[in-house]
């Protein structure tokens, strides 16, 4: 039987959070419709820590050496005195811009782009994913994905495990030695995956279905779920020792009402104990 974990509200008001990270002792994420980026610890206490796009999407992730990258039309750095420069440029793979990031423990980037219009009702296409290596080149290693959504590197920087939000599906590809990504496979399916994280038992995080995060054992097996009163947006462990799981979630009114769903603030930060540590990239 699927044990139910239960969930604390730690933050509340938000339009729309995603992309959550831990880092620097908080839980620093995206506040899309609000155009900021926000950290919060774990009391509750909060605080804008820089401005972000003007535009939902958009998701943040660390270089080794500490500075911050933005997705959005272009892969953007944040230089020590806070301004954003072009870190790659990667509109000839696709001009629809780059939402999802993960840093590997080699310091390769991947990012992915869903390739249409999604809030504008553009007809959908197959996305993809960009391998953009420490020395700044950039290629295409991946394509021919539903809607690619969250992303995590195994600890060993041997797989990356991403969710294809349209087909249910979580995928997994090996990474070789350069980066490049080989035997695409369904890791888990029958689930909804959005942002996701991975855990020291191998297990990952991720909206298994409506107003639930479960758990998920390689093949697909639930091992715990959470259930709240609205939709999940993303996940991430974090915590003095890894094993506080912050659920981003918001009530989502769908495509054709956006604007009202931002405007409800009906965003949280949820916070759950967590039966095994973090582990991996993000």
């Amino acid at each position: 039987m699927t044990a139910k974990l239960e969930s604390r509200v730690l933050l509340r008001g938000l339009a729309i959070g995603e992309s959550p990270r831990w880092h620097e002792d908080r839980l620093w994420f995206s506040h899309w419709g609000a155009d900021e980026f926000v950290a919060v610890d774990l009391d509750g206490d909060s605080e804008v820590v820089a401005p972000g796009p003007p535009a939902l999407g958009w998701a943040t992730d660390w270089l080794p050496d500490g500075r911050r990258l933005v997705t959005g039309a272009q892969l953007m750095r944040e230089e020590p005195d806070g301004t954003l420069v072009v870190h790659a440029h990667l509109s000839d793979l696709s001009d629809r811009g780059w939402s999802e990031i993960t840093v590997d423990g080699r310091g390769n980037i991947y990012v992915n782009s869903i390739n249409f219009d999604f809030l504008g009702g553009g007809s959908p296409k197959d996305g993809l994913i960009a391998l953009v290596r420490p020395d700044g080149s950039a290629q295409q290693v991946a394509d021919g994905i539903a809607f690619p959504n969250g992303m995590v590197v195994t600890p060993d920087n041997t797989t990356l495990i991403v969710s294809e939000s349209f087909t249910g599906n979580l995928l997994a590809y090996d990474i070789a030695a350069d980066g490049r990504l080989s035997n695409r496979r369904v890791w888990a399916s029958g689930i909804g995956p959005d942002g996701i994280c991975l855990d020291a038992d191998g297990a990952i995080w991720t909206s298994s279905r409506t107003h639930t995060v479960g758990r998920v054992r390689e093949g697909g097996e639930i091992l715990e779920e959470v259930e709240i009163d609205r939709d999940p947006f993303a996940c991430m462990l974090g915590g003095p020792d890894g094993t506080t799981l912050f659920i981003l979630a918001a009530e989502w009114l769908g495509t054709d009402k956006v604007d009202a769903a931002l405007a409800a603030r009906t965003g949280q930060v949820l916070a759950v104990d967590a039966p095994a540590p973090k582990a991996g990239w993000p």
